[in-house]
């Protein structure tokens, strides 16, 4: 295929997923939202393009069974990766929809699951491994500035300044603890204890951004409206008083956010109502 043919390819799978999504869902976007979208899925394969094109297994699915956590509960990890050998060298890629600024501002995150990767690949199916990488599929702000400008000169350079692959060398000496630290975790969901990170925490900037936690994390979690420490931060940032329950409910976004899910409801339910002419 033509490198035309596969975009257009990309095109017909992103309508598709899109379709999808919108009605699973029943939230859908903006048009320039859905072409921002697009954007980022073409963007990022003509820059990953060598990568995608050389990926031997994709979505290798990778499990580590017959673990204990420290209460004694039997669990399994699970994890998905895609695989590339070439010229006598195997790479294990690791997608993740993260910024690249804070996968390399957190290196140590991806580290320890990438060592459980590495073990399983290595160990328990005997297949050699000489690269472990985390691939960021979101691209960087300055390329979406240069997108908004529609300069073609400043689009080429911030491509090119672009690095979406992030090498992270493996070791699986830290193995046993970050396995220990998966049981932990497990022991914690078992016993319905699911304490909320502190408010101070949700006021902090994350390291490698310029997002506060809440802004960050809790803004796209689903639980936000039953969580005290952020039902506490919304109150003390907006001045409120505790009774000023109306403040906490109504926190959808900021106002472009708001006013993009309000256009995009708006346009949906004019299509809706078109007039059926096919008979």
């Amino acid at each position: 295929m033509t490198d035309a043919q596969v975009e257009d390819r990309i095109k017909e799978f992103f309508e598709e997923n899109y379709e999808l999504l919108r009605l699973e869902g029943g939230s859908p976007i903006t048009e320039e939202g859905r072409r921002d979208a697009f954007n980022q899925v073409i963007y990022y394969w003509r820059k990953m393009r060598d990568v995608a094109t050389r990926v031997t297994e994709t979505e290798v699915k990778l499990t580590l069974p017959d673990r204990t956590t420290p209460d004694g509960r039997r669990f399994t990890i699970e994890g998905v990766v895609d695989i590339i050998r070439e010229d006598d060298e195997t790479w294990m890629y690791d997608i993740k929809t993260h910024d690249p600024d804070y996968i390399r501002s957190n290196v140590e995150f991806y580290e320890k699951q990438l060592n459980v990767y590495a073990h399983i690949w290595q160990q328990l199916r005997g297949n050699p491994l000489d690269h472990t990488a985390v691939i960021s599929t979101a691209y960087p702000q300055n390329l979406k500035r240069a997108l908004l400008d529609g300069s073609p000169m400043q689009i080429e350079h911030e491509l090119k300044q672009w690095q979406p692959l992030i090498e992270i060398p493996f070791d699986e000496k830290n193995l046993e603890k970050t396995v220990e630290d998966f049981g932990k975790v497990v022991d914690l969901i078992e016993t319905n204890c699911f304490e909320p990170t502190s408010v101070l925490k949700l006021k902090e900037k994350m390291h490698g951004t310029k997002s506060l936690f809440a802004t960050r994390v809790c803004r796209n979690c689903d639980g936000r409206f039953s969580c005290s420490s952020y039902r506490d931060y919304i109150l003390s940032a907006s001045g409120k008083s505790a009774s000023t329950f109306k403040q906490y409910i109504e926190d959808l976004g900021d106002d472009l956010e708001k006013e993009e899910w309000v256009n995009a409801n708006l346009n949906l339910n004019v299509i809706n109502q078109l007039p059926d002419t096919t008979e």
